[in-house]
């Protein structure tokens, strides 16, 4: 195939890991590495500070040094986006991704989307974690409808966003293709050098919660589930490794009330992608109790570590962890959590639940999504 010139716009450093940067580089990195020209276009304001949930937008740790980044987008900012629109449009692009997550984005990547299309050349794909928002806002479906008419087609990284895309826009292309894996977080380390470095106990088995804490993520199911008697009887303490993204004093209060705080490890920080190996390696089994989610770049964390996982059937979470094999899928509810816990730790299905992870990891390759941007893109032509 010959060279393409890509962009991509979304979130890339400086603005900290996360999925949305790390998927993003990780994205830039991949063209890069069957011969296409990348460049990313990030932000120099993403969220108006009142707006941003967490304790700060940006990463602490040195830049790529492999990638071309523009920070240039000021997300509010309508002279911005017709200034940047024209410099990309200019550049005649083959390929435009753009990142779409929330319908407050949508008025700056619609407006950029609409002026770079106007060169005739080049073709915007935007690959969408919802289209639909997890947390309601108003106007939210007349946002998420300026931004899908002003692209040519659609990845969706699960099926449910795939058959939202359909409310929006039945004649585009778009085409279903799964969260690549998170194969940048460097090769798995020993359980005992993990849990050292983190401070664990050496003998004790840990159930790993990890990522911005939001309502939707069903923090408080899993820890009412672990409040069950059952678990004292076990060596295993519930580690939850994330930034409050929401007030955190329901989640503590819970915690005391059911006087768990000798139990639970909280790391409620932002962790850095260089810690990330650590908190994975050191647990047994990786839970994610959503009670909505569309996809979770937790998941492929986990597959790269060949971690077993507990999941819920909400979104298209259930159709990346096969039940039974790869870990357990249940409804989010706090009896079926602790259930299906109790019996991976009683029945010692950890090594069972990380060999099939190691197989079945192998179809969430970059390459495969690649090969899904170019079909959309010649579908287009």
């Amino acid at each position: 195939m010959e060279q393409r010139n890509v962009i991509i716009i979304g979130t890339a450093y400086p603005f900290r890991g996360g999925g949305m940067s790390t998927y993003n580089e990780r994205l830039a990195r991949a063209f890069q590495q069957r011969g296409d020209k990348v460049t990313i276009y990030t932000f120099s304001l993403q969220y108006p500070g009142f707006l941003f949930p967490g304790k700060t937008q940006y990463s602490i740790e040195p830049p790529p040094s492999d990638l071309n980044i523009k920070v240039k987008i000021n997300s509010v900012n309508p002279y911005n986006w017709i200034r940047v629109g024209l410099e990309i449009k200019k550049l005649n692009a083959d390929i435009i991704i753009i990142r779409y997550w929330m319908p407050f984005m949508a008025p700056c990547l619609g407006t950029l989307a609409r002026i770079i299309r106007r060169n005739k050349h080049s073709k915007v794909v935007a690959i969408t974690d919802n289209i639909i928002p997890h947390e309601k806002m108003p106007g939210g479906t007349l946002l998420s409808r300026y931004f899908v008419k002003s692209c040519d087609g659609y990845i969706a990284m699960s099926r449910a966003v795939l058959l939202d895309l359909a409310k929006f826009d039945k004649i585009r292309p778009r085409l279903f293709s799964p969260h690549p894996l998170y194969d940048n977080f460097g090769a798995a380390v020993p359980k005992s050098l993990a849990k050292k470095h983190l401070g664990l106990e050496e003998e004790t088995k840990y159930i790993l919660f990890f990522g911005f804490i939001r309502e939707y993520k069903g923090l408080d199911l899993l820890i009412k589930a672990f409040a069950d008697e059952r678990f004292r009887k076990l060596p295993v303490k519930l580690l939850i490794a994330g930034e409050f993204y929401i007030d955190g004093k329901p989640y503590l209060e819970l915690i005391d009330q059911l006087g768990l705080k000798d139990e639970i490890i909280l790391r409620t920080e932002f962790i850095e992608n260089s810690e990330i190996v650590n908190y994975f390696c050191a647990s047994d089994i990786v839970a994610q109790p959503y009670k909505d989610a569309t996809q979770s770049g937790v998941t492929q964390i986990a597959y790269h570590f060949e971690k077993p996982m507990l999941t819920t059937n909400v979104g298209g979470l259930s159709e990346m962890v096969p039940d039974g094999k790869v870990g357990y899928v249940v409804t989010p509810d706090v009896n079926e959590i602790s259930e299906a816990l109790l019996r991976f730790f009683n029945e010692n299905k950890e090594q069972e639940f990380s060999a099939y992870a190691a197989i079945e990891k192998k179809r969430f390759s970059w390459e495969i999504l690649l090969e899904k941007i170019d079909s959309i893109v010649d579908d287009t032509k």
